[in-house]
């Protein structure tokens, strides 16, 4: 059924690269053009959603009502801004692969993306781990790993602001080797016209208000807690044990930091799509948003 989902929007993109029927391409540097072309992408948007109802896993869970008109007043009111994504959800929900997935599509169609992950702005506890000597007895004395405190939420908003407006920065990077070692300014960042910043600080405080599309990945706790475990002691050379009890931790802080989150999102989305549809997807979108009558 996944393969006839991904051939029936591949038909569909076909038709509409092929269609005859195209409107002008609006001037965008007028208001006038920018209302017509956000008119037009509601009405295939809203298509979108009505075919991925129909699949039989949908990549699309909730989306927001007032979503599209709220992105389209941004659009009209400030084209200058760069297109911020924000995109959240608990550990293991899949969010890193479908900020790549996006990447990956973005970038194939020549369209400069820039991609930022919170979790660089992790404080520094390089001295707390030296004092309790290891991550896993840090987190074990009581530090909250991932509660907003935990995070350099000042630079991260001041970094977000910048690259909005169009000014290239340098981020933190945060070191996952496990001695909390976070380098200041260390990886640079440029602005480009969409900007996807992914982790689960992309919604905490008052950052989530710099996005005009807030997403929020979704997927069943049974896959969550097997990618986690997996990913725990392939990539990260953690002892299985210690990864169990740090899923249990990461269970609760979800539940107490994340998962409010996904009140505030624009989109909900499956984590546990398949892939191969979502980028289908998104090409689809990039057809509508393209192809106009010179």
């Amino acid at each position: 059924m996944d393969k006839e989902n991904i051939d029936r929007l591949s038909n569909l993109i076909k038709e509409e690269l092929n269609s005859k029927t195209k409107i002008q391409k609006p001037d965008f540097s007028l208001e006038a053009g920018r209302k017509l072309l956000t008119g037009y992408l509601k009405t295939k948007f809203g298509q979108i959603l009505e075919y991925d109802n129909e699949a039989t896993q949908p990549v699309f869970v909730e989306v927001r009502y007032d979503f599209l008109q709220k992105f389209s007043n941004r659009l009209i009111s400030n084209p200058k801004k760069k297109i911020m994504i924000g995109i959240t959800g608990e550990s293991a929900s899949g969010k890193s692969t479908i900020c790549r997935s996006i990447s990956d599509v973005i970038t194939h169609f020549g369209m400069p993306v820039t991609i930022l992950t919170t979790d660089n702005y992790f404080n520094d506890i390089s001295e707390l781990i030296l004092k309790y000597g290891s991550f896993d007895a840090l987190r074990d004395n009581g530090y909250d790993i991932d509660s907003p405190q935990s995070f350099q939420l000042d630079i991260l908003k001041e970094d977000l602001e910048k690259i909005s407006m169009g000014e290239n920065i340098y981020s933190p990077e945060y070191l996952i080797n496990g001695t909390g070692v976070s380098i200041p300014k260390a990886k640079f960042v440029p602005s480009n016209k969409v900007v996807v910043v992914e982790g689960m600080a992309s919604m905490y405080d008052d950052i989530k208000d710099i996005f005009d599309i807030k997403v929020y990945v979704e997927t069943d706790i049974n896959i969550r807690r097997d990618r986690f475990l997996k990913r725990a002691y392939t990539e990260r050379n953690q002892a299985l044990d210690e990864a169990k009890k740090h899923w249990e931790y990461i269970l609760g802080a979800g539940e107490k930091y994340v998962q409010p989150s996904r009140n505030e999102a624009d989109i909900i989305l499956n984590g546990d799509t398949n892939l191969a549809y979502f980028c289908q997807i998104l090409e689809y979108i990039h057809a509508i948003t393209n192809n106009f009558e010179c």
